[in-house]
């Protein structure tokens, strides 16, 4: 049986990358276990649509090598089809984290290699931009280099396939393993010398027009602006988003300066996610100062977007992604041009069950499917009638069928839009916000993140949820669990009666806890991080005259015994 050590020699023979080698050979002079153990077991497995892990040597890791091995998987699964894919080729994108331009040229040079058209984008570009121009060019698949929010030292590769949405089961773990049954790294020829042959070609303008066009033939509302904040956290939006909006003939937001230019190393924040605790702390202090209505945040490759609004207090207040997600369902479902089909929209099971009550507000069917926006792209592109929207909580929103994967760009467009809107008509975004919680009930929503992390961490991560699924809790917060859901079962529970009932879902480690008020917790593994995440809602009526505050304190305090209830369970 091979060591960490052996797998670091027989790497180390192959691997294109002077300081991966360099760091490899010093490990292994130093006798270093544990950062060999850390780097040399288990290639990186194919979570959400691909690979994402901390940079560095060796196959558990990600870096040059490994690219190229999984490039090299792609082009051996796409050459299957025949020529066909060969010359349809494969357009590749990157933002701007460390290394992901070597990354992305890496991918395009053995792609063309492997005698593949491979039409690679000059400079970084947002994850939603490169979606699109899959289908655009109309390319066999795509290739993102990006680790999205994740951490600064991470980085990542993900696929798409060739109708423009992340590749799914069968074709993910074929891709897998084509590259896991290599024995050495692929050689990958000069660019310059395929560039010249016509093999690695440049994106055409057209993409980058056809997106445009598209995302202003997603508006509702036009005519009105509004002071808006920005922050990129770093990453590719701004330059993409100030265009849009300049089409559009909006006012151009006003830019956190300090994090408005791309930068891998993001040094204003420990984890550019917006999301996380003081990530949004210098666009709070901005848009203070600037007198702004609202404030905008993408992550690093601006395929999710983040909502701040004032608070009343002076202060700023986040907005959930299942807040977001709603105000854009039913804004895009009450003005959309009449038409004969129902219109759809998607979430997932971790996402608020509210939009099943907007979707009814305006006659639309509404679908809830399994974490990750591949199966959000899936559902719209199955269904006969429009595709409004499909969102999840987790700052993701997709609008049209534009883009089948999420996109910043244009629903930060679309969220401007109805700021302007409702200010133009005396209100606020808050308050129409207000006004949809009093028409479907309020929702509070939370979420806590159990990290497992070292090479145990997969092991212990699989016996919390194995021990949760067989002692679960029947009672949460002092209320009932009227249903148990499995979904790595298939099967729903009624524990009242002992009634079980298939899910016409594909199977997940997922386990879903409906109680009796309508309240529900969900407990998942994440797909992309060493994670068990735990996702709490509590829904409350609103009184005619009771403010919405008061349901909201309520449902928090619901939220509160929820957790207190479950914490016993979640111990590994």
């Amino acid at each position: 049986m091979s060591t960490p050590a052996d797998v670091a020699r027989a790497w180390l023979r192959s691997d294109p990358d002077a300081a991966d080698r360099a760091a490899t050979e010093a490990a292994l002079a130093a006798g270093d276990t544990a950062w060999l153990a850390a780097g040399f077991g288990p290639m990186l497995a194919f979570g959400t649509a691909g690979i994402r892990g901390e940079m560095g040597p060796g196959p558990s890791r990600m870096n040059r090598a490994l690219v190229r091995r999984v490039s090299f998987g792609l082009g051996v699964v796409l050459g299957a089809e025949g020529d066909a894919a060969r010359a349809q080729g494969v357009v590749v994108g990157h933002d701007a984290r460390r290394n992901s331009r070597a990354f992305a040229e890496d991918t395009a040079a053995v792609l063309a290699g492997q005698g593949f058209t491979v039409y690679l984008f000059d400079g970084d570009v947002p994850t939603p931009v490169l979606a699109h121009a899959v289908r655009t060019l109309g390319t066999a698949a795509g290739v993102m280099v990006t680790a999205s929010h994740n951490p600064p030292a991470d980085n990542g590769y993900k696929v798409y396939a060739s109708d423009g949405a992340q590749v799914i089961p069968p074709l993910d773990a074929a891709i897998a393993a084509a590259a896991a049954g290599l024995d050495t790294t692929p050689d990958a020829p000069p660019l310059d010398g395929l560039r010249a042959a016509g093999r690695v070609r440049p994106v055409p303008a057209r993409c980058w027009d056809a997106y445009l066009a598209g995302v202003l033939g997603l508006r509702v509302h036009t005519g009105a602006t509004v002071r808006a904040v920005y922050t990129a956290m770093h990453g590719v939006g701004y330059a993409p988003l100030q265009r849009v909006l300049a089409a559009a003939g909006h006012a151009p937001v006003i830019p956190v300066e300090a994090q408005v230019a791309p930068d891998g190393a993001f040094p204003t924040v420990r984890f550019p996610n917006p999301e996380e605790p003081g990530a949004l702390d210098l666009a709070f202090a901005t848009a203070t100062a600037a007198g702004a209505s609202l404030i905008i945040a993408h992550d690093p490759d601006a395929d999710r977007l983040a909502v701040a609004l004032p608070d009343g207090a002076g202060g700023w207040r986040r907005l959930t992604g299942n807040a977001v997600g709603l105000l854009l369902a039913d804004d895009l479902l009450a003005h959309r041009a009449p038409g004969d089909a129902q219109p759809l929209v998607v979430t997932t099971i971790v996402s608020t069950a509210l939009l099943q009550a907007v979707a009814a507000l305006h006659g639309a069917a509404c679908q809830e499917v399994l974490t990750g926006f591949k199966w959000l792209a899936h559902a719209g592109m199955a269904w006969p009638g429009p595709f409004v929207l499909g969102f999840e909580e987790a700052l993701g929103y997709s609008a049209g069928g534009l883009v089948r994967d999420k996109d910043g760009v244009s629903t930060a467009l679309l969220l401007l839009d109805l700021a302007a809107w409702c200010e133009a008509r005396g209100t606020t975004l808050a308050a129409h916000l207000d006004g949809l919680w009093r028409r479907v009930g309020y929702s509070a929503t939370s979420q806590d993140n159990l990290v497992f992390r070292g090479a145990d961490g997969p092991a212990r991560m699989a016996a919390l949820t194995g021990a949760l699924r067989a002692h679960p809790p029947t009672t949460l917060g002092g209320t009932p669990v009227a249903t148990l859901r499995d979904l790595q079962a298939r099967e729903a529970h009624d524990l009242a009666s002992g009634a079980r009932r298939p899910i016409a879902l594909p199977a997940s480690d997922v386990l879903a806890f409906d109680l009796a008020d309508g309240s529900r917790v969900l407990v998942r593994p994440s797909g992309t991080e060493p994670k068990v995440k735990v996702y709490y809602e509590v829904r409350e009526p609103i009184a005619d005259a009771e403010p919405v505050a008061a349901a909201a304190a309520r449902a928090e305090a619901r939220i509160a015994a929820l957790r207190a209830d479950l914490a016993p369970h979640l111990r590994a």
